[in-house]
């Protein structure tokens, strides 16, 4: 069972605490991350992007010449793509571009993530965020004396109301709460910093369940050993009795 240092504002190692191996002490799966970043991305995006095909663009229907005998090509409509100002072919339409990923992937994911900044040394656990005044000179000031440079996550309650407006005008770092925890920021900042309360609240929301246990030993059941699902055979209708 990992541990990790307890420090003050000051960097000052104030206790220690016991991280549990099944949230802190996860192995580094890079596939699995790299295909809950995919799942995050891509639940993210609008999907609004769009082109107007030969159906929407505004013009004229009629025929601009005859079939035949002009010597020139054959044209049936100035929206054509062939045309300036025509319609766009297979051009991007609107979708969805989400799609899920297992709950049970996404946790085993996260830990993993998380594990990683513990075994590289950028997993800070700090007593408690009580700034005297939520000036942002002052949160920079703590910055630097925790030794946090480059991007920072800081996972404290959002109604630390001094904390969330002195970090807001600073760029790298970001205040989240312990829900509020997704794969790509544990990615994308090089420095995690948890409190206590945090911790607790991370071990209950992404240690492995008995009941996820159950329901992927149920979906296994169902499915049985040749990946059919369960699902029942046709009885031979046509034959005679």
């Amino acid at each position: 069972m990992p541990t990790a240092k307890v420090l003050d504002l000051t960097s000052k190692e104030v206790s220690e605490i016991e991280l549990p191996d099944t949230v802190f002490g996860v192995p580094l799966n890079e596939p699995l991350i790299h295909e809950a970043v995919r799942s995050f991305l891509a639940n993210r995006r609008a999907g609004t992007s769009a082109t107007k095909t030969r159906g929407d663009v505004s013009g004229s229907g009629r025929k601009l010449w005859k079939q035949k005998g002009t010597g020139r090509a054959r044209i049936a409509s100035l929206r054509s793509p062939l045309w300036k100002g025509g319609g766009n072919a297979h051009g991007p339409q609107p979708r969805d571009w989400s799609y899920n990923l297992p709950k049970k992937m996404r946790k085993r994911a996260m830990c993993s993530a998380i594990s990683e900044r513990l075994r590289e040394g950028n997993l800070v656990i700090v007593s408690e965020w009580a700034l005297e005044h939520p000036k942002t000179k002052e949160f920079i000031g703590t910055l630097g004396t925790l030794k946090l440079g480059g991007k920072t996550l800081i996972v404290d309650s959002l109604k630390n109301t001094k904390l969330m407006l002195a970090s807001r005008n600073v760029q790298t770092a970001k205040v989240v709460n312990s829900y509020g925890v997704n794969i790509y920021d544990l990615v994308n900042h090089q420095k995690v910093v948890l409190t206590p309360k945090t911790v607790e609240e991370l071990i209950g929301i992404l240690q492995p369940r008995a009941k996820d246990d159950e329901e992927a030993d149920y979906r296994a059941r169902r499915e049985g050993d040749d990946g059919s699902q369960g699902r029942r055979m046709p009885g031979n209708r046509g034959a005679a009795a």
